[in-house]
């Protein structure tokens, strides 16, 4: 599956797509591909502040744990509690129903810092 063009994407596998004045944060296929089963996924920060580079959750496999990184400055102002109760979602299909924050942006410029799905891919 290759990176939806309608986002932009973290060296670390975040992908993060602007939708009205906030923005969607989720992972990225290569990402679960890479854990492969993922079982548990904790939010360890549900609302509030947040800057680049800083954790909101991990995600558990059978193979690994991973911190998953916003890659904005903003506010976290919801989970997608769906994914924490059933984890499987995101090996289904992370780019759609699977996100896991939404994020008011302190500078939607920071988004143009991150990846077009062209570089994404060449790096992935």
């Amino acid at each position: 599956m290759s990176a939806p063009t309608d986002r932009r994407y973290a060296e670390s596998h975040e992908w993060h797509k602007p939708e009205g004045d906030l923005v969607v944060v989720g992972i990225t296929q290569f990402a679960v591909d890479e854990l492969t089963d993922i079982t548990y996924v904790e939010f360890v920060k549900d609302s509030g502040p947040i800057k680049k580079g800083e954790t909101f959750a991990e995600i558990e496999s059978v193979k690994a744990t991973s911190e998953i990184y916003a890659g904005i400055d903003g506010e976290i102002v919801e989970v997608n509690q769906a994914v924490a109760d059933e984890p499987s979602l995101l090996n289904q299909d992370p780019y759609a129903g699977a996100w896991l924050v939404k994020i008011k942006p302190a500078d939607a410029a920071q988004l143009d810092a991150l990846m077009d799905a062209a570089a994404y891919e060449k790096n992935a």
